[in-house]
């Protein structure tokens, strides 16, 4: 083994740097030009160029004093890589250049070899590889478009909440179960960003299509729903998730008479609804600043709903756009504006007088309506335009590609792998959606998933 080491250094040495192995079996000193200058090469009496310096002294044994000097980019320099890697147990670049020093190599761009080859190794994607990301998509058309509010809505559910049941004698009962929850719906209009609360007993499809009724008698008819796909709705491991609710056929039916439709988000996905999931935790954080100061042990269902009016106030009143200092615009673009429209406006440009804007009611409403989208349009629009984060585009996940499947409820060593089976790209050509094709373990079956990339660790593309 010791024999067949020099001689495959000494042919790849010889093969790489034949002007220096010519001049240092000449006893000259290698050229200025050379890359090997700087480490002062030396020929040892096995005819294999090491490192020279200063340690010729120093008590440390001669590979760690004069390491073997090996080419950056070689084949050979791959098989030591991988193979120290291995020994290290696939613990980074820093262990695996230690090691490869201390058993007497010398790495020729180490650093950049190394991270090379580790970027590449399967093993060390699985143990500490990111998950796939592309650059932020463009916003919806419904998220762009004036419409009357709630006319594209997106939802979430979020509880369950300690509910007083009935009072007894001893005082009061309480209640919470998974089984039977108090739950809460937050709806959300896409374009104006105002929001809807309607309180639930139940995730069955009774309780969600009288929650649907009241929000039509409400906020008027509805052309498009967006959630997710309900991964969150679970209770003692069983999904009971909106996607299942909507497939059934009663729910089903009460949809098609309302004209509406229903989109969702791929599983495991909360940035694709980040429209709602940011309002939702505004809701609780407003939900525990009432409960801290009411008292939470005496919660009743009427306190609840009361709650969430006031709750959906207090975040429809909020600014869509930063607050103006300038004395001339004192009024703050809210979705309260539009909604109530009992924030006074001046008057606007046209045929509209005082005296008609006085006398006719219906001028006056419009005004307001037509204040408040000429300025969504001026101030709140271009806040959307910059990406504040997945600014960088990435190559596509492809059909073929072998990737690790995230879990958040196992250890990493647990998460299957999984075969890239179709993809989904979006309107520009890049792919944020695929689907999946996992190999359950002695069943012999394969089970398909449809998930966001950020769930999944490229470890093999098919181009490899």
């Amino acid at each position: 083994m010791a024999q067949a080491k020099e001689v495959i250094l000494r042919s790849v040495q010889k093969s790489v740097f034949p002007e220096e192995y010519s001049a240092l079996k000449r006893h000259d000193e290698v050229s200025q030009n050379s890359p090997l200058f700087s480490l002062s090469p030396v020929l040892d009496k096995d005819r294999l160029i090491r490192v020279g310096g200063r340690l010729t002294h120093a008590p440390v044994v001669s590979d760690e004093k004069n390491p073997i000097i090996v080419p950056g980019r070689h084949y050979i320099s791959t098989l030591l890589i991988r193979h120290f890697d291995d020994q290290v147990k696939h613990q980074g670049r820093l262990f695996t250049e230690g090691a490869l020093r201390t058993a007497g190599f010398w790495l020729m761009n180490g650093k950049r070899s190394i991270s090379s080859v580790i970027h590449k190794c399967v093993v060390c994607r699985k143990l500490r590889g990111m998950t796939e990301t592309q650059k932020m998509a463009d916003l919806s058309e419904e998220r762009l478009s004036p419409s009357p509010p709630f006319t594209y809505v997106g939802l979430d559910v979020f509880g369950p909440f300690t509910v007083t049941a009935r009072r007894t004698r001893g005082g009061h009962a309480e209640s919470k179960c998974w089984a039977i929850p108090y739950w809460a719906i937050l709806f959300t209009c896409m374009s104006t960003r105002a929001i809807h609360i309607e309180v639930i007993e139940s995730l069955d499809t009774s309780s969600c299509i009288n929650a649907l009724r009241r929000f039509f008698a409400i906020r008027g008819p509805v052309k498009q729903f967006r959630s997710d796909c309900g991964t969150n709705f679970t209770g003692a491991s069983k999904e009971l998730g909106f996607s299942k609710m909507v497939k059934d056929t009663e729910m089903q039916k009460y949809l098609n008479n309302c004209s509406c439709s229903w989109e969702f988000n791929p599983p495991h996905a909360p940035h694709m609804g980040g429209a709602w999931e940011r309002l939702i935790g505004v809701v609780k954080r407003i939900l525990n600043s009432m409960l801290m100061q009411h008292g939470s042990s005496s919660l009743s269902h009427e306190v609840l709903c009361t709650f969430m009016a006031e709750i959906s106030a207090i975040i429809n009143a909020r600014p869509l756009i930063p607050i103006s200092s300038d004395p001339e615009s004192p009024l703050i673009l809210t979705p309260a504006m539009l909604l109530t429209q009992k924030v006074g406006t001046p008057p606007s440009p046209g045929n509209l007088s005082g005296n008609d804007m006085l006398r006719q009611q219906w001028k006056q409403v419009q005004s307001l309506a037509e204040n408040f989208w000429y300025r969504w349009r001026r101030e709140y629009l271009p806040t959307l335009q910059s990406r504040r984060k997945w600014n960088s585009t990435h190559p596509n996940i492809q059909e073929g590609d072998l990737v690790l499947l995230k879990d958040n409820q196992s250890p990493r060593n647990n998460w299957p792998m999984a075969l890239v089976s179709k993809v989904f790209p979006s309107t520009d050509g890049k792919v944020r959606k695929v689907e999946l094709k996992v190999s359950k373990s002695g069943s012999g079956k394969d089970v398909k998933y449809l998930r966001p990339i950020t769930a999944v660790i490229l470890l093999l593309s098919k181009d490899n």
